[in-house]
């Protein structure tokens, strides 16, 4: 049985963390991004986020590597979400301070040929999520992306998709597209913020119906090819 890792993210409640979690997921995200609808502090996390019993990861836009090592610190997130224009040297470096967290990093997709940034993160991110592209905001939109073109691409590390996903249109992006993971937002909201347990419930229940099996872990990295003399 293939195993899909599946995040619910932009979670804000500390009761709809616990119930998510319960419900089976892969992992919770927590919005570190100051000014967005979804955005909880330091201090709002503090106290609950690392009790619970799954991954929890931290999505930070263009942040500072010693800010977003000073916010896992405190808060108990267990890995890290970049999801701004972060350069592989600021992924890096982030290793180098939190060694053992893992590290995903978001590419706004536009067209196929975006994918080819993904190679500049080889060494540097142990996963991507491929999201869709907004003008004005990073994530969270509803926008799908074009999955039948997805489909030609090819990466070169574990990925994840986001963009638009939604209890009605998993099956389709999944008969399209082969992600290790999936990420959802707004497609499990009744606002931002605020899920619908029956949604991310229906969400799980047609996946598994599927014949997938919710992994408990992020993708293992794929192995670098070895030189040979």
């Amino acid at each position: 049985m293939s195993q899909l890792f599946v995040k619910i993210c932009g979670i804000t409640r500390p009761d709809q963390a616990e119930a998510i979690a319960a419900l089976g997921v892969s992992a919770l995200g927590f919005i570190a991004v100051p000014n967005t609808p979804r955005y909880l502090s330091p201090s709002a996390m503090a106290g609950w986020v690392g009790s619970l019993p799954v991954l929890k990861v931290g999505v930070f836009l263009d942040q500072d590597p010693h800010t977003i090592t000073t916010w896992v610190e405190a808060t108990g997130i267990t890995a890290v979400q970049l999801h701004g224009q972060e350069s592989p040297e600021d992924c890096h470096r982030l290793g180098e301070l939190l060694p053992g967290i893992p590290r995903i990093k978001a590419l706004r997709i536009r067209h196929l040929a975006d994918l080819a940034l993904a190679s500049a993160y080889t060494g540097c991110v142990e996963t991507l999520l491929l999201d869709a592209y907004h003008p004005q905001q990073a994530g969270g939109t509803g926008q799908t992306l074009n999955w039948s073109e997805l489909a030609q691409g090819s990466l070169p590390l574990p990925w994840i998709l986001a963009g638009g996903l939604n209890p009605d249109n998993i099956g389709q992006a999944l008969s399209q597209v082969t992600p290790n993971g999936i990420d959802l937002s707004s497609g499990v909201e009744v606002k931002p913020g605020d899920k619908d347990l029956g949604k991310v419930q229906a969400l799980l229940q047609h996946i598994r119906s599927q014949g997938w099996e919710i992994a408990t872990a992020l993708p293992p990295r794929i192995p670098l090819p070895t030189a040979t003399s």
